[in-house]
């Protein structure tokens, strides 16, 4: 396509085609994860949201005849805001660009900004269990993030605890032993003993998936695990593995890595179950991610080098209530 040929009008709206087309393509494994919960926000609607637990007793009491029912007590838990916040990126289409028949340099240009905003929300959601061990995280913009959940510790944790009752609950396995099927049951034993509500009852809730970093070794054992049509720790084909398509393997390539979106090796070995219908982490989008184009007459157009000036815009918030709904080892053996 010769750029030469192409009016102001038409290179923006052929700008837009491109960035739709990539923001499209690209693929945001947290997002799309089930393990946040995602929900648009409207313009003019403020900019916090207010996220509670609520429970009920678990178990109904025993009403003698021509007695009262005993009234049900509802237990509120704890409280996160949700509240919005920016992320952006410019860059230039130069003259020679337009007028040279440099397509493809355009294209790429476009389609790398839309990848941009995407991959920065990915990378904020997964930071939020790459970092899990914390309270708070700097950033690569070096904001100190908080990442508490409702109780004030952090989202993987020994001691969590309820409102209604003076008991705890762990989500973080003891010894933090990598992926095995040994793991797996511990993993299960968390779930099974240490998830309650906010009376400090047992509560069983369907935990469907198994998430991990995108680590070779990690995934190709947890695929093992799933898929295998038999035990996989046996010799004997006619033992039925118990594991066999019982959660869905959920691969973050960003898990393991630091503020920056850098390699993090120490965190190489990080998985975990989880519940999607139960999660208590939500994303929320004010702004999905879109292209700010320049008009003509405006300051799109840089008076000085000619280029012309596009954008990308996004912008959202994270919160995650409590540590009920998933359950973690960090795989590194450590106590």
């Amino acid at each position: 396509m010769e750029l030469s040929t192409i009016s102001f009008n038409d290179f923006v709206k052929l700008a837009n085609v491109i960035f739709v087309k990539a923001l499209l393509s690209v693929e945001s494994r947290a997002r799309a994860s089930g393990l946040f919960n995602v929900m648009p926000i409207p313009q003019n609607t403020g900019n916090i949201r207010e996220f509670s637990e609520i429970d009920g007793e678990e178990y109904a009491k025993f009403k003698g005849e021509g007695d009262q029912a005993e009234r049900s007590k509802v237990q509120q838990g704890y409280t996160k805001y949700l509240t919005p916040y920016r992320v952006a990126h410019d860059i230039g289409i130069s003259y020679e660009m337009r007028t040279q028949n440099k397509y493809p340099e355009v294209v790429r240009r476009l389609t790398n900004l839309a990848y941009q905003a995407v991959n920065r929300l990915d990378l904020d959601l997964t930071h939020r269990l790459t970092f899990g061990t914390s309270v708070t995280y700097t950033d690569m913009d070096s904001r100190v993030v908080d990442i508490s959940v409702g109780d004030g510790y952090q989202l993987f944790y020994s001691a969590h605890t309820v409102k209604g009752s003076s008991k705890t609950y762990r989500n973080r396995l003891a010894g933090n032993p990598r992926l095995s099927r040994g793991a797996i049951e511990g993993l299960e034993r968390l779930v099974v003993e240490e998830t309650i509500n906010q009376f400090g009852q047992k509560v069983t809730i369907p935990f469907d998936i198994l998430w991990t970093t995108d680590d070779p070794n990690t995934v190709n054992t947890a695929t093992e695990y799933l898929k295998s049509t038999a035990n996989v720790d046996s010799a004997n084909p006619g033992v039925v593995n118990v594991y066999n398509n019982k959660y869905r393997l959920v691969v973050l390539p960003r898990l393991a890595t630091d503020a920056n979106g850098d390699v993090d090796s120490t965190k190489r070995y990080y998985y975990g179950l989880a519940s999607s219908s139960y999660s208590t982490a939500h994303l929320g989008i004010w702004e999905e991610p879109r292209l700010k184009s320049p008009v003509e007459g405006n300051n799109g157009e840089d008076f000085a080098t000619d280029d012309w000036n596009f954008g990308v815009r996004a912008g959202y918030g994270i919160t995650i209530v409590n540590g009920s709904w998933i359950k973690f080892s960090s795989g590194d053996g450590t106590a």
